[in-house]
């Protein structure tokens, strides 16, 4: 009975151990990428909103740019979006960070 009870545990903290590891060398992955990119998002952080921005965003305004550029930076919302996303993962990692050295 005890040999079953063990085994039983055993598995289950097998499976668990198993995801754990298989998660934390995906967020890994995903960490480096992003850490990869950080000038990115400073670079955008620092252009959206910016004197710079305004001055394109008018000659866009006014057909000054060529008609193939790829222009997505230039709206308002696109950019927004993509820094209050940035935020809003550092956000979700500090808590996700707090409840894990919590239990180390």
């Amino acid at each position: 009975m005890v040999m079953e009870e063990s085994v039983e545990r055993i598995g289950i903290a097998e499976e668990a151990f198993d995801r754990v590891v298989a998660a934390s060398r995906q967020l890994e992955a995903s960490l480096d990428a992003f850490d990869d990119i950080l000038d990115d998002l400073t670079l955008l952080a620092d252009y959206y909103g910016s004197s710079e921005w305004f001055e394109d965003r008018g000659a866009d305004e006014k057909n000054k740019l060529p008609k193939d550029l790829k222009r997505g930076v230039l709206s308002e919302d696109l950019p927004y979006d993509m820094l209050s996303d940035a935020r809003g993962l550092a956000l979700r990692m500090l808590e996700i960070a707090t409840d894990v050295l919590y239990l180390v």
